[in-house]
């Protein structure tokens, strides 16, 4: 009995030392990096929230659910073009949806915020929070829902 105490005890020494439990996650850089001060000054304070606190604003708060207009969806924070309007369409969600982004523009990431894991979006360029993909989005183009905050977004009409 006593050895197999000292077995155990030893391999959870073992375990507890492993180099998967003292390796951290490296945090990834982006194109642009600002303090939290200058993200402040730069963004509302709803816009920070989400963008820089990975908040979401209520649904059916924002104009651009609503905006049919043809044009391009940016970062607010940094204008980098994330989604083209033609591939925007209603999910009935209260958030602005897109069935797919401009390529290499939006970052997946995963979030455990909740208690499992969610696809985040994040702009590649500045890291801001943007929203998450669920599997639920039209079935005749890409089955994707990117389900976007309106407050991490800004619209350029195309002229």
């Amino acid at each position: 009995m006593k050895n197999i105490f000292s077995l155990l005890t030893l391999l959870f020494l073992i375990n507890c030392t492993s180099k998967a439990q003292t390796s951290s996650k490296e945090k990834k850089t982006y194109t642009i990096e600002k303090t939290d001060v200058e993200w402040k000054k730069l963004l509302t304070p709803i816009q920070y929230y989400v963008l820089r606190e990975a908040g979401t604003e209520r649904a059916f708060s924002s104009a651009l659910n609503n905006n049919k207009m043809k044009g391009t969806y940016v970062c607010a924070a940094c204008k980098t073009p994330l989604y083209k309007s033609k591939y925007k369409y209603d999910s009935g969600s209260g958030w602005p949806s897109f069935d797919r982004a401009i390529k290499k523009n939006v970052e997946l990431d995963v979030d455990f915020k909740i208690g499992y894991a969610r696809t985040e979006l994040k702009c590649n360029t500045c890291g801001g929070h943007l929203g998450h993909s669920f599997n639920d989005g039209p079935k005749n183009t890409t089955g994707k829902r990117h389900c976007i905050n309106g407050a991490a977004l800004e619209f350029i009409e195309q002229k």
